[in-house]
């Protein structure tokens, strides 16, 4: 009987021992659950100014966009929203009162939901983001800002430029202006492979400070057109106007679709490094319509309406697009009025507030070709499913978006694919 008391007794520990060790288990499991789950908030919240910042920039975009589709009658536009937004972003570092309050608004960016420091959080990270190197896409974007060589900049706002913006700023006797103009345009040629060359014309000697955005973008189609089928066809300008373009053709499995809201076919091209080219093609007399109704809401849409494959013809002209802007024209329109004027108080740059931007430019140019075919080679031949593939014909004129992620870096129409810088 003693013998098996002990050995029940021996029992029921070694039952409490095993439910213990499960509890610990348990408890164990989702403590590390718990860990995890809050590693993933705080990975999350270390990434959302990126992510504000980023859906500012698209907002920006679509404004941006409609105030110079109204001024460019009917002409080509292309510019880089990221750009542009990341130079009066850099700028708002010294800016104070109203001429602050003015740039962020029109940068659809709220004190009241996004903190300064975070709106150069999130520009630091976006830009560190596009910036990093990439063996398969070249984006070298950076802002730098010509001081005149009397004034000195304050060494808070010099630290914040390097900091968030990786910018720079350079004193320029633009007193001299031929000389001055000379060599801004040799930095910005350099730092864009010679793509952007003669930025500045016509510098004013008066000038004391002149911001610069610029943005150099190469890369290579995931899906090569093959040059041997690039022919030449009609592209019809203004629905009468027609001028021969050399039409590149592709046929196979294609990202398309059909917004019955926007009467447009859209179609996304996707670059090896990660970007991607969206085309929309509005139904004849539709492209006011689409203009009109642009936004960061459609364009989620179009990502998920593009999300499947099939099978299409595609013909897409051969262009370069360049856009160049006085920024100071523009968007003195949509609201940012003081920076400009006499009335601009960019104190903390300068350490007094009566100094003013003189001229801000902007260029972008694009490219869009064949390229990497001869890198593409070697693929296999792509499997098609046994169905009438959809002739997709850009012979008219069409928008252009060229995203990373979610972030729009480009924006354009095509109205001309002829047209020289």
């Amino acid at each position: 009987m003693i013998l098996i008391y002990r050995n029940m007794k021996l029992l029921f520990y070694l039952c409490l021992l095993i439910v213990g060790i499960h509890s610990e288990s348990y408890y164990y499991e989702r403590y590390q659950q718990g860990v995890r789950n809050q590693n993933q908030r705080d990975q999350e919240n270390q990434y959302m100014p990126q992510q504000s910042v980023g859906k500012s920039v698209c907002r920006f975009a679509c404004c941006f966009y409609k105030e110079i589709s109204a001024r460019e009658n009917n002409g080509n536009i292309f510019f880089s929203p990221l750009s542009i937004s990341t130079a009066f972003a850099m700028l708002t570092l010294g800016a104070r009162s109203d001429t602050l309050t003015q740039i962020l608004r029109v940068l659809n960016l709220n004190p009241h939901e996004i903190s300064e420091n975070d709106i150069h959080e999130g520009f630091r990270q976006l830009m560190q983001m596009l910036n990093r190197k990439n063996k398969e896409l070249q984006l070298n974007m950076g802002n730098v800002l010509f001081v005149l060589d009397q004034l000195k900049p304050q060494d808070q706002f010099l630290y914040n430029l390097r900091n968030f913006y990786e910018g720079e700023a350079y004193p320029m006797n633009f007193k001299k202006a031929d000389q001055a103009q000379v060599k801004i345009n040799e930095y910005v040629a350099e730092r864009t492979n010679g793509k952007i060359k003669d930025l500045i014309n016509n510098l004013d000697p008066l000038t004391e400070l002149l911001l610069i955005s610029y943005i150099y973008f190469n890369a290579e189609w995931e899906k090569p057109f093959d040059p041997k089928y690039t022919k030449k066809d009609k592209f019809f300008m203004d629905g009468n106007k027609a001028v021969q373009v050399p039409m590149m053709f592709g046929m196979g499995l294609f990202k398309h679709g059909y917004d019955e809201q926007l009467s447009s076919t859209v179609l996304q091209m996707d670059y090896k490094g990660g970007a991607s080219a969206f085309f929309i093609l509005p139904d004849q007399g539709r492209m006011k319509k689409l203009e009109k109704r642009l936004s960061c809401e459609r364009m989620s849409r179009w990502r998920t309406l593009v999300s499947k494959s099939n099978s299409a013809n595609v013909y897409l002209p051969k262009f370069t697009l360049y856009g160049r802007y006085n920024l100071k024209n523009v968007l003195y329109k949509m609201g940012i009025v003081d920076v400009f004027t006499d009335k601009a108080d960019l104190s903390g740059i300068t350490g007094q507030p009566q100094h003013r931007v003189s001229q801000a430019i902007h260029k972008a140019v694009v490219k869009v070709d064949e390229t990497g075919t001869e890198a593409a080679a070697a693929t296999g031949m792509e499997i098609v499913p046994m169905s009438v593939p959809v002739t997709i014909k850009f012979n008219k004129p069409f928008l252009m978006i060229i995203s990373m992620g979610n972030n729009i870096i480009f924006m354009g129409k095509i109205v001309d694919p002829l047209k020289k810088d």
